[in-house]
């Protein structure tokens, strides 16, 4: 009898156990970051530590871990339109749609606003422009991603408590419309620009709206600085997470939804750049890392899910030979664009007569050629080539990707130290490759198995109670 009541009592407690619900969701998306990302950080991190073997992420040691494919309604790539939507809502769309159906007409209401129906409060935030499309796909309905007027009114319609990222790309519609920036007041937003002015803003704020400063939006409004770039003073993807627990916590009591996008990994790899990748999971991995401290202190109510919407740009770990030489990435010191920058400098500075000299001692400071990483003659002819080309006082063509045009001294520079690295690309565009899930906490369990994008929103939702009774 004995037995039986502790057989009983055991499944009783397993039972609740797995009926605990999520109070507090945390869902990070690195758009971009499939496998290969985080494995190659990992590795990355690993030979800096001089060892072939990798050095853990703290989100990669969470206890459930899987992958998930990304394909979306009408292409076997998905762009980020569609994969922002079907992490978002659980609805597969055609690429280029926030939020709707592929019909473009009938909108479907994402996870968050569920959350917010149900009562908690909700956060949606990102290293790049808040009227992204993966952050969009949180609280818009928009036949066009790039509609960013009204995708940007939309953020108002949804009320959400808080939003961050680095600007409106669109804040009045070229010119033609009423400010988003008005109507953020109209609408009971607070806006705060930079970190500090939201420690003096957000104790009295009831919405608010986490911008970087004024100053740095004149310089790219598109994103904050890349973490390889960042100087002091930037606004970090961490000091926006950190914001966002800080805000949502004013009241517990509700249980909170946050959305974070690492939007710049893919970027990086749009440019087939993989220091400032890395860069950018390690980023991420700092961000996560204030959703651990706050599960630490609610680890019964708190579920933490990691993934992403699509991988960018094929990248491959080893090119034959073999082996890795990773550590050669530790000596790039700034981005593509970064780099293009401190070239455009030196031709303001020239009159545009910028002599191989100097160009050479960029590179040397920059990327640690000739110096800690040894060039071959073939490597360093290219790179010459490419100066003699575009140094000329001629009109140079710029190497474009998704959301850069650089250098093409800069361009080369970055696939020169691939090559040592004995990394590959296979493209300047984003991949049907499979993109990792990670989780912990309240729910986490229901995280197994081989994954579709479109699960992990409904497992979330039956994790914290969004689902209807």
């Amino acid at each position: 009898m004995k037995k039986i009541s502790f057989f009983l009592f055991c499944l009783l407690l397993a039972s609740f156990v797995h009926a605990q619900q999520a109070k507090y969701v945390f869902f990070f998306i690195g758009d971009g970051m499939g496998v290969n990302q985080v494995q190659g950080t990992e590795l990355y991190l690993g030979e800096l530590d001089g060892k072939i073997a990798i050095a853990p992420l703290d989100f990669t040691e969470f206890p459930y871990a899987t992958t998930s494919s990304t394909y979306s309604a009408t292409n076997g790539v998905t762009d980020s339109a569609a994969g922002g939507t079907a992490l978002a809502t659980g609805k597969k769309t055609m690429n280029g749609v926030i939020g709707m159906e592929k019909d473009q007409q009938t909108p479907v209401a994402s996870i968050a606003m569920r959350a917010k129906e149900k009562g908690f409060r909700v956060g949606v935030a990102t290293s790049v422009s808040v009227d992204h499309a993966t952050p969009a796909a949180f609280y818009a309905h928009n036949p066009s991603r790039k509609n960013y007027y009204q995708i940007g009114k939309d953020l108002f319609l949804a009320g959400f408590d808080f939003y961050a990222g680095s600007d409106f790309l669109d804040p009045d519609n070229q010119g033609k419309s009423e400010s988003l920036y008005s109507l953020a007041q109209k609408n009971g937003y607070t806006l705060a620009r930079g970190y500090d002015d939201f420690v003096s803003k957000s104790d009295k704020a009831d919405k608010l709206i986490l911008f970087q400063t004024e100053e740095a939006s004149k310089v790219h409004r598109d994103a904050i600085p890349y973490a390889i770039d960042r100087k002091e003073g930037d606004l970090a993807l961490s000091d926006i997470t950190g914001a966002a627990i800080r805000f949502l916590s004013k009241d517990l009591s509700k249980g909170f939804f946050l959305m974070v996008e690492g939007g710049k990994i893919d970027w990086a790899c749009h440019s087939n750049d993989a220091a400032t990748a890395f860069r950018e999971v390690m980023d991420l991995n700092e961000s996560v890392r204030q959703a651990l401290q706050f599960y630490e202190e609610h680890p019964d109510e708190t579920l933490i899910v990691i993934s992403a919407d699509h991988e960018t740009g094929g990248l491959v770990l080893g090119t034959g030979e073999y082996a890795l030489n990773l550590q050669a990435l530790q000596y790039q010191r700034v981005s593509e664009t970064g780099f293009t920058s401190i070239l455009n400098g030196l031709r303001r500075q020239t009159g545009n007569r910028v002599a191989w000299e100097q160009v050479e001692e960029a590179l040397k400071a920059n990327f640690g050629f000739w110096n800690e990483v040894k060039l071959t003659e073939a490597q360093e002819k290219r790179l010459r080539d490419v100066f003699d080309r575009t140094f000329t006082g001629e009109s140079v063509e710029m190497e474009k990707s998704e959301y850069a045009q650089d250098e093409p001294l800069a361009a080369e520079a970055v696939r020169v130290l691939n090559e040592i690295a004995l990394i590959g690309w296979v493209s300047g565009g984003h991949s049907a490759g499979y993109v990792p899930v990670f989780a912990i906490g309240a729910g986490a369990d229901l995280f197994q198995g081989r994954m579709d994008n479109i699960e992990i929103p409904a497992r979330i939702a039956e994790a914290a109670g969004y689902v209807a009774e």
